[in-house]
């Protein structure tokens, strides 16, 4: 199952289930063919700041792998259904 959960300049964010467990989790792709070397240096090391990084409220990073076929660079997170934290503001401030 595949939703899409937003897009930004560089990347699509999906909300995707595993089949081993019926698990959710968030599926950044950042497509790579047509970023620089720099931005793809930077992509990468989103990855190693996601995976080094534990504390309970920063998104929890699962795995990274490269899919072939669309060129993206594929992090997997958890899954929050709140939205982000830039909607969650927004709510805020209308209170």
């Amino acid at each position: 199952m595949v939703t899409s959960l937003g897009d930004g300049a560089y990347s699509k964010v999906y909300k995707v289930k595993r089949v081993r467990d019926g698990q959710y989790y968030a599926l950044k792709m950042v497509a790579l063919k047509n970023l620089s070397d720099k931005e793809k240096e930077n992509a990468i090391n989103e990855v190693r700041i996601l995976a080094s990084i534990i504390h309970p409220n920063i998104i929890s990073y699962k795995e990274a792998f490269v899919d072939k076929n669309s060129e993206s660079l594929c992090i997997i997170m958890e899954l929050v259904d709140m939205g982000d934290l830039y909607g969650q503001i927004m709510k805020s401030l209308k209170r």
